[in-house]
């Protein structure tokens, strides 16, 4: 009777562990959805609001040569990527609602298929604007985002390769990398202002030049971190390590409240005055 009693426990403990790893996950996924939704609906209403009313120098006071009179291709080479940016960050999250898998798998298949052929072109779009017309920064962090780039592109055709073959559980994994990748450049505007208000101004960068010790290690980290997160994740739940579980889904809490604060930065002080 003891050892089945220890058995139940050690089973309705592990379940606990594991729940609350899940529930902390879901709420991470909740808040990292608003706000990638309120980013996307201020790359619709700033650029292409200005586009409609034929004010496209506006976008120069945000995006550095976002704009060139007679550069027509150049031009086509930015809307191109402002308009899949947009739909990478709506139509990304929704590959990953459970329900809309299991309720509607053509319309799973079928946004799967835009959202990779979308995150590569705006990762190969992205490299061309820098490599063109230049960019703030210094040369760490254009290096940082050709790497993400490459990185998109090579979890993207990962995530293609296993969904083609009939292997979920591992397509499932590619694609949250690929979401987590191309979403580096969400995670950079949050995480810079949240820096920001916690330091009450630029440290550790000049914003004149935008260059500077920190902006360089946040170059890298916008993806590598959320990342390394999401492989500890893989980890503890295939070991399904109780400890670990609850350990995770602490820190994630931790995390998500970071980045709550980061949207709400971002959102009140970049995003909507600009509006």
């Amino acid at each position: 009777m003891e050892s089945r009693s220890g058995f139940t426990k050690e089973m309705t403990g592990s379940a606990v562990a594991d729940k609350t790893l899940r529930v902390a996950v879901q709420f991470w996924f909740v808040v990292a959805v608003i706000g990638q939704w309120i980013f996307a609906s201020y790359i619709i209403a700033y650029y292409g609001g200005s586009a409609a009313r034929g004010n496209m120098d506006m976008w120069n006071q945000v995006f550095p040569r976002g704009y060139v009179a007679n550069d027509l291709p150049g031009n086509l080479l930015v809307i191109l990527h402002l308009f899949l940016a947009a739909v990478v960050t709506v139509g990304g999250p929704l590959q990953l609602i459970p329900q809309i898998r299991a309720r509607l798998p053509i319309f799973h298949r079928w946004n799967g298929r835009v959202y990779l052929l979308a995150v590569c072109i705006v990762s190969i779009a992205g490299l061309g604007m820098f490599f063109s017309r230049g960019s703030v920064g210094g040369p760490m962090q254009l290096w940082a985002l050709a790497i993400n780039a490459m990185l998109v592109i090579g979890a993207a055709a990962m995530a293609l390769r296993y969904a083609l073959a009939g292997k979920f559980n591992i397509h499932r994994r590619w694609a949250l990398r690929v979401f987590l990748l191309a979403s580096g450049v969400w995670f950079f505007r949050i995480a810079l202002m949240l820096w920001l208000v916690l330091n009450q101004g630029p440290a550790g960068f000049d914003p004149e030049t935008f260059q500077g010790p920190f902006l360089s290690f946040l170059a890298f980290a916008q993806y590598l971190f959320p990342l390394a997160v999401l492989e500890v994740y893989f980890r503890v739940q295939d070991a399904a390590h109780r400890l670990g579980q609850f350990m995770l889904a602490a820190a994630i809490i931790v995390l998500t409240l970071a980045m709550a604060a980061g949207i709400a930065a971002a959102t009140l002080l970049m995003w909507l005055p600009r509006l």
